[in-house]
């Protein structure tokens, strides 16, 4: 297979320093707008804010207020999404002040249906001058309760009910709109005034992906594990470079995100468990610490986050597969001979590698192959012993010590 030059994996890991480094600035520039490059003036600014309130999208809701501030814009809407924060309270605290002190109105609308506003992100409601939800949302109220949009209306949490961002943006103070038939024959409100949506750019968004739980955990171990992977392989391979990428981004959203440090210990510990029993090409003793490590790393990596069955189911059948059943078996292949033609391998010497009682690992002619006594007692790790026989991919062996005596080639 062909190998990539080891300074490919610097430049990659190097890329991905540069583009954390860079992604604080990008989180600035607000998005393409959908008007294209010139934005109409008086217009409304929607700037959609989706997950959980990280430094990202923070920087970019407040540079987004800012810059409608410097427009002649009529107001901004936050189009809200979010079931919490993962930064400090005073920075949650500088935001909501921003919005309330905002030379121009700045409204939030949770939607589209589905959506929620809760714990740090209802703040963001509250301090809205305008606020409204669709149908299908939930909101969390001041006394901590979780209320849907009929409730959360009806206790004075949101001003209105609204099921599209275009509804809501025409209730807006100051928005024209003007009367038309709809389809069905009905009157409805058709904007007048221009609306312009702005969303996180790219590399922005990038990272504000990598900063939710289920996806830094998910980077984070893959990259451990490919890196693991590559120990065994020859050169560096795309392997390497794909989990050292994964690694750094994986790295940065367990940063970000409120997480133990000793889990995180525990699940780097789990790797290095489940390489010893990887080189041996058995799994064993280090194996089921490596196992019970992983998931104890794994339950409780956040603090004050959960992840989901379906990430936890596929990361504890991906790691138990790939771990117990597919590494080793890519070293037996990877440093064994070929399984054609092996009887030259009968009364060849060789060395324990891992005890062979009565399974192991033993080294013939720099090879590892899987064995087995052919004796009640079992041989130690380092001990020389001889083939005599082979069964499918599994050598039959005795030690030199206290052999018995093969009379079956005896010369007659």
């Amino acid at each position: 297979m062909r190998r990539l030059p080891i300074g490919a994996l610097g430049a990659a890991v190097l890329g991905l320093a540069l583009l954390l480094a860079l992604a604080p600035a990008a989180a600035g520039a607000p998005g393409r707008a959908a008007g294209g490059p010139d934005v109409p003036e008086g217009r409304v600014n929607v700037v959609k804010v989706s997950g959980l309130l990280d430094p990202v999208l923070v920087d970019f809701v407040s540079r987004s207020i800012d810059d409608t501030e410097a427009q002649d814009a009529l107001s901004v809407t936050l189009q809200l999404n979010s079931g919490g924060a993962v930064v400090s309270d005073d920075e949650i605290d500088a935001l909501t002040d921003q919005i309330r002190g905002a030379d121009v109105p700045v409204a939030v609308w949770v939607g589209p249906s589905g959506s929620k506003a809760l714990d740090e992100a209802a703040q963001l409601v509250e301090a809205a001058a305008d606020s409204g939800m669709a149908p299908g949302t939930r909101v969390t109220a001041p006394d901590g309760e979780t209320l849907d949009d009929e409730e959360a209306v009806a206790a004075g949490v949101v001003d209105r009910a609204a099921p599209t961002i275009g509804l809501f943006n025409v209730e807006l103070e100051g928005f024209e709109s003007r009367v038309v038939e709809g389809g069905d024959g009905r009157p409805t409100r058709e904007p007048v005034t221009p609306t312009v949506f702005t969303q996180l750019p790219l590399p922005s968004q990038l990272m504000h992906t990598v900063a939710s739980p289920a996806v830094a955990y998910l980077l984070f171990v893959i990259g451990m594990g490919l890196i693991l992977f590559e120990f065994f392989t020859a050169g560096v391979g795309v392997a390497g470079v794909v989990g050292a990428g994964s690694f750094v981004l994986g790295s940065y959203g367990l940063a970000v995100l409120p997480t133990n440090p000793w889990a995180v210990a525990l699940l780097v510990v789990s790797m290095f468990a489940f390489g010893i029993d990887i080189q041996t090409g058995v799994p064993r003793f280090w194996t089921g610490v490596a196992l019970f490590t992983y998931v104890v790393g794994t339950l409780t990596l956040y603090d004050g986050l959960s992840l989901s069955w379906i990430t936890l189911l596929v990361s504890f059948v991906g790691i138990g597969l790939a771990m117990v059943a597919g590494m080793p078996a890519m070293v037996r292949t990877r440093f064994a001979t070929p399984t054609i033609g092996r009887e030259w391998m009968i009364g060849e010497l060789g060395e324990v590698v891992a005890d062979v009682d009565p399974d192991g690992t033993v080294r013939v002619r720099d090879a590892l192959w899987r064995a087995r006594v052919n004796r009640a007692t079992p041989v130690e790790a380092g001990q020389p012993v001889r083939v005599v026989g082979i069964a499918g991919m599994i050598l039959e062996v005795e030690p030199l010590e206290g052999a018995a005596r093969d009379y079956r080639d005896r010369s007659r």
